[in-house]
């Protein structure tokens, strides 16, 4: 059997940055291949390959045993590739009806009318909607596209890709919106695919769903495949390929720190609509370590106790008294303190100097009336530079020309101008360099070692290993493991993250 899609010897740089190095990857047709892979492996650039968004790249694409050239999306469809991107929003014209997105690549080509007789559309795009199986009825569809949650959406674009039986199904993430009755309902589409030949790249941070699902699982980090295997999975195996085994000695000696008071509580909290609510709480003088894959619910955690996120907790408190952040101001108020995973999205503005970033959170402590104190704030910004080592000009350098490793310096060293009671800190080693890794590790042990709480988020052991004290695993949405550094290994945290439903 002729492998649906081959990509052989596939390269591609970014500037001096090389993401993908010689990947050789066989979808085979009607087999379910899963591509695992930490953030930064290179997995999205190997979807938009495929998709026809990146064509200058090295090596080959063979469809059906031929070269093919893959220079827009367009010719991409054209070969048979259909993807169903994670960013659902981009996938979607608000403005447009339901049936007209379910429609839209045939209108935009004038093979089904126009956008504007929409009474004649709805038989089409019942049928389009019938290919998984959503009963949708014509109310539904006339609906403007805008009103659907991101959950409707995604089984819009779902719906779109399978409804021409495409010889290649990219699916990056598309179960992250979805409750579990849908996801059975799109599990069930994606081996009705696979039987009637469709080859399918399911992409997915859901290591269940992998374990259900997928004929064959390949293993990418830094760009290079380090594993293969057929089902049934190792995972403990595909686990370590996937984070990295660094036997070396950690980075951190200093001696567990165990909190005995709780300074911050969570209850209830839901993350999923598949997953049950769960408490936690976070104590001082400890620095807490949560790990877990994407989508394990980790980050979503992270942004509820900042008053971020969707999801809410029934109750939270701070040293005992309510605390129910709204809004992010309100837990900043209260000295609840988040480095979001994305530094330069949700931290950072473009030309901003690293006084002026540092003290945005802070302006009532620089500002007289409406007068901005310039002393004062170049002074924080001059601290961030001295206390953590940063390397800049000076504090009137804009931020985002520094490297990765001395931006993170900055996002983490501003909140240490405030008074963190409870210091988040999201993926905060990522695009550091070891230097900058020493550096933050040792600010947050010694922040915690005040008596204040830490919270690091990770999905790397090593991280994980050198910067806490006590270990929490996420998985699906929930705590599967709880407990001091000491008491545990590599070994059990990694076979705890590697846990499927």
């Amino acid at each position: 059997m002729n492998n649906s899609v081959e990509m052989k010897d596939i390269s591609k740089s970014f500037g001096s940055n090389l993401v993908l190095r010689g990947v050789n990857l066989s979808v085979p047709a009607g087999k379910v291949t899963a591509l695992l892979g930490a953030n930064g492996a290179g997995k999205s650039t190997l979807i938009k390959i495929l998709s026809g968004l990146y064509p200058d790249h090295g090596g080959s694409v063979l469809v059906n045993g031929s070269v093919a050239t893959l220079d827009s999306p367009g010719t991409a469809k054209s070969q048979g590739i259909q993807t169903v991107h994670q960013r659902v929003d981009e996938a979607v014209v608000p403005g447009l009806s339901v049936a007209e997105n379910l429609l839209f690549e045939k209108i935009a080509t004038r093979e089904k009318g126009t956008s504007g007789s929409l009474a004649k559309l709805l038989p089409e795009a019942r049928k389009v909607a019938a290919a998984l199986s959503l009963d949708w009825s014509d109310k539904f569809l006339r609906k403007d596209v805008y009103e659907l949650d991101i959950a409707d959406q995604q089984l819009l674009t779902l719906a779109r890709a399978v409804v021409d039986k495409p010889s290649l199904l990219v699916l990056d993430e598309p179960t992250s919106a979805l409750s579990a009755a849908e996801v059975d309902n799109l599990m069930a589409v994606v081996r009705s695919l696979r039987d009637q030949g469709v080859g399918i790249l399911y992409v997915s941070h859901r290591l269940s769903e992998v374990d259900a699902l997928a004929d064959h699982l390949v293993v990418l980090r830094d760009g290079v495949i380090r594993g293969e295997q057929d089902a049934p999975f190792a995972w403990n195996e595909a686990l370590t390929q996937m984070l990295g085994d660094d036997a070396s000695e950690s980075l951190s000696s200093a001696k567990e720190q165990r909190g005995s008071e709780d300074i911050l509580t969570i209850s209830g909290l839901k993350l999923f609509p598949r997953s049950a609510p769960f408490d936690l709480a976070i104590r001082s003088g400890e620095v807490t370590g949560v790990i877990g894959l994407l989508g394990s619910g980790k980050s979503e955690t992270a942004e509820a106790i900042f008053g971020a996120g969707k999801s809410k907790p029934e109750n939270m408190t701070l040293h005992n008294s309510e605390f129910k952040p709204t809004h992010p101001a309100k837990a900043i108020k209260r000295g609840v303190y988040l480095v979001p995973e994305d530094r330069a999205k949700l931290s950072m503005f473009a030309d901003w100097s690293i006084q002026r970033t540092v003290t945005l959170p802070f302006l009532d402590q620089i500002t007289r009336g409406f007068t901005l104190d310039n002393s004062r704030e170049k002074k924080m910004g001059s601290d961030v530079i001295a206390e953590l080592g940063v390397v800049a000009e000076g504090p009137a350098q804009p931020v985002d020309s520094l490297s990765g490793g001395n931006q993170q310096k900055v996002v983490v060293g501003r909140w240490l101008q405030g008074d963190p009671q409870v210091l988040v800190l999201d993926e905060p080693f990522r695009g550091v360099d070891i230097g900058a890794r020493r550096t933050i590790s040792a600010k947050a042990r010694g922040l915690a070692s005040q008596g204040r709480g830490v919270v690091v988020f990770t999905s790397e052991v090593d991280e994980l290993l050198e910067v806490a004290d006590r270990v929490i695993v996420m998985v699906d949405g929930e705590p599967r493991m709880d407990t001091y550094l000491s008491e545990t290994n590599r070994e059990e945290i990694v076979n705890t993250m590697s846990e499927v439903m």
